[in-house]
């Protein structure tokens, strides 16, 4: 009995797993057809042309035809901002300082005073050099009258005998130290030499000035200007009246102008100096650093792109397709930007030069489109 009952429930059992392994098998041949449908669909979005470089075995290259084009030469360096015109303001005198009328990043005009120094010493020293002259023109004409002179006459007085006279009385010394006293009390105030800014003030009210070092600048910052160094071997593409392009390293707008100025000097480094003035002078200020650009379009040549060159035997090749196969040409190369170099030997206007797939070509190697 339990036989039967045990082979009873194995009989039961037996369509539920036949229903389990028929699941089974619809599950892996579905998969088994979408990968093949995955593998299809691949190759549906493959061009004939590749698979059929895919099946020769052959590189598949990318070419262009040679020709003309105007190229242009980019000169990219660093420089610094700085004014066309600047004036160090200096104090004569060591005084206190009485009047301060300005302050830093103030604009003044041509001729306006900025500050003044304590006169008294040097008006006092100036009262005293005037009474010294009267005593001085005293002696004088007590010397003329001792040589039978009129000193109220002039032109009755020789040259020379005037001349020892006004050196025995010490009158042209004292009339020396008259001029300076006067010209002391003149620079006793710094006035603007020119329309500009007001910069490194050092100087306080009531302070001792120092003449040793200058109490303002004064900037010009309608008239800018930036200095830039280049190479010696890239002289002969610059010209004044070169457009420039300059972008503050701070960031904001980039500023336009043109070279006025080539130092012909090369220094240590191998470097020329070059200035251009700019148009523009808003957001930039005296002592900037920038990156200048010299765009230099130097008209029609036979240009490829960069990816065009590559390196054999420690030589320039560029690679020209010629009845399907790649041919191994040795160039000269010239001047190159960004994107494009000159070839100025090894190849002619006309032929077809491969610009990918290039990179591990050999002579006359059968090649694909």
């Amino acid at each position: 009995m339990k036989d039967m009952k045990k082979e009873y429930t194995v009989l039961r059992m037996r369509p539920a797993l036949i229903a389990l392994w028929v699941v089974v098998l619809f599950a892996v041949a579905g998969c088994g057809n979408d990968k093949k449908q995955a593998s299809g669909n691949g190759k549906g979005n493959t061009s004939p042309r590749r698979e059929a470089a895919a099946s020769s075995g052959k590189p598949v290259v990318k070419t262009i035809k040679l020709e003309e084009s105007e190229i242009t030469h980019d000169i990219v360096s660093n420089g610094k901002i700085a004014a066309k015109e600047t004036a160090d303001l200096f104090f004569r005198t060591s005084e206190p300082v009485s009047e301060v009328w300005v302050r830093e990043g103030q604009h003044v005009k041509r001729g306006q005073k900025l500050a003044r120094l304590d006169i008294f010493k040097l008006e006092s020293e100036r009262a005293k050099l005037l009474a010294e002259r009267e005593k001085a023109i005293l002696e004088m004409q007590d010397v003329l009258i001792g040589q039978g002179f009129d000193p109220s006459d002039d032109s009755s007085i020789p040259a020379e005998v005037m001349r020892l006279a006004r050196v025995r009385s010490g009158l042209d010394q004292i009339e020396t130290s008259i001029s300076l006293n006067k010209k002391d009390i003149e620079q006793s105030a710094l006035v603007a030499p020119f329309d500009g800014v007001v910069a490194n003030l050092k100087i306080k009210r009531f302070g001792l000035a120092n003449t040793s070092e200058p109490a303002c600048r004064i900037i010009n910052n309608g008239a800018m200007q930036v200095e830039f160094p280049v190479l010696e071997s890239e002289l002969s593409l610059l010209r004044a009246g070169d457009s420039v392009e300059v972008t503050p390293f701070a960031g904001g707008d980039t500023y336009r102008g043109k070279v006025v100025e080539i130092n012909p000097t090369v220094d240590e480094k191998g470097l020329i100096t070059v200035r251009a003035s700019l148009t523009g002078h808003k957001g930039i200020v005296d002592g900037m650093n920038a990156r200048v650009r010299v765009s230099k379009n130097l008209g029609k040549r036979l240009v490829v792109p960069k990816s065009a060159v590559v390196l054999r035997s420690g030589r320039e090749v560029v690679f020209t397709l010629e009845d399907g196969k790649a041919r191994w040409n040795y160039v000269t190369t010239g001047i190159e930007n960004l994107d494009s170099r000159e070839i100025t030997d090894g190849l002619k206007a006309g032929q077809t030069v491969i610009t990918e797939g290039n990179e591990n070509l050999a002579h006359q190697a059968p090649v694909s489109l």
